[in-house]
């Protein structure tokens, strides 16, 4: 069926900032197609902060029902200029943010767009599609992320409203979770579907690469689990320290550790649909690698912050704590009834 989902109230904002020496034909083209799929289910706009001569060429690819923005100033993390240009821009209330990797199915996206009937902030699963080698690895940190609490995708739902609400959120580096943390702070409901799996492409590998000090770097936004990971180089050091014979068990428990917790994840709401088995025996792989890069991030933290784009950010995320004293009660104020939840608006779903 090609009908449009939740007619004009419903619309998806891409931003979109390529480089002139990553940009690939066959990825611009994949891109325009899958948009031209979205304008049969959805009004779309492209925020582009893309250099002039590749905005250009993009504009004259992408199909013609898209609309195409330029983003307005940006501060730190330019992504977050190009939610926020879209989300002002947009006429529509329940908006579907998502990376330019991203490739929704008119199911998901209408499951997406639905279960805004019941919150602010909707996260879905994301799953790679295709899955070269590194795509395996990073896959296995997905799994450990839905054994222990849930995955941060690459695209999020959200009531334009109630992010209008809050003034927007700010250019740190985990901006998804700023987004999430921000509008939950004002007091809006998250609700997280780590059932409904949206596919995304896999990184380059280069570009994989270049992640992976990154994202331990977001993990400043979260204490608790950098401290565990900061443990991890020394808890290693230590088992390699032992006699032989404690030392092979010690090791083989660390190996066997994160699979187990992985395949956890693999087994929890339904992964095994989206998650191959296989994806399980990169998790030790994903643990040393996430042992030696977060101390590599808490250089670059000392330092002044992770390099991104032209720029350091030092932010990964403001605390909970801080988002509240900032935005409590913004939801409650606001105009025109757009909210009708009647349970803890902050209460965490299954």
């Amino acid at each position: 069926m090609n009908t449009p989902i939740a007619g004009p109230s419903a619309e998806y904002i891409l931003p979109l900032r390529w480089a002139a020496e990553t940009e690939l034909d066959s990825e611009l083209q994949d891109l325009a197609a899958y948009l031209e799929r979205l304008l049969e289910w959805i009004p779309v706009t492209v925020v582009d902060g893309s250099a002039p001569e590749l905005f250009e060429r993009h504009h004259a690819v992408f199909p013609q029902g898209v609309r195409h923005l330029q983003p307005g100033p940006a501060g730190g993390n330019g992504k977050v200029a190009g939610v926020m240009t879209g989300v002002r821009a947009s006429s529509a209330e329940l908006l579907v943010i998502a990376d330019d990797d991203v490739r929704y199915t008119r199911e998901s996206l209408a499951a997406v767009v639905h279960h805004l009937s019941s919150a602010d902030i909707v996260r879905p699963q994301n799953y790679f599609d295709p899955l070269p080698w590194h795509a395996w690895w990073d896959t296995s940190r997905t799994l450990v992320n839905r054994a222990w609490s849930a995955d941060y995708p690459g695209t999020l739902a959200v009531r334009r409203s109630a992010l209008l609400a809050t003034g927007g959120y700010d250019p740190v580096l985990f901006e998804n979770l700023e987004l999430i943390r921000t509008v939950k702070a004002a007091g809006g409901r998250e609700k997280i579907v780590p059932d409904l799996f949206v596919a995304r492409r896999p990184p380059k590998f280069r570009h994989f690469l270049k992640q992976r000090t990154r994202q331990a770097y977001d993990d400043f936004a979260q204490p608790r689990r950098l401290a565990a990971e900061l443990a991890l180089l020394p808890v290693i050091a230590c088992a390699a320290r032992l006699p032989a014979g404690r030392r092979r068990a010690a090791l083989l428990g660390l190996v066997a550790a994160p699979v187990l917790v992985a395949e956890m994840g693999r087994r929890r709401h339904s992964g095994t649909a989206a998650f191959p088995f296989r994806a399980v025996w990169f998790a030790p792989l994903w643990t040393l690698e996430r042992a030696a890069c977060i101390w590599i991030a808490l250089a670059f933290r000392l330092g002044g912050g992770v390099p991104y784009a032209e720029t350091r950010l030092k932010t990964a995320a403001h605390s909970e704590a801080e988002l509240r004293r900032r935005h409590q009660g913004k939801l409650s104020t606001m105009q025109g009834g757009a909210r009708s939840f009647t349970d803890n608006p902050n209460k965490e779903q299954p």
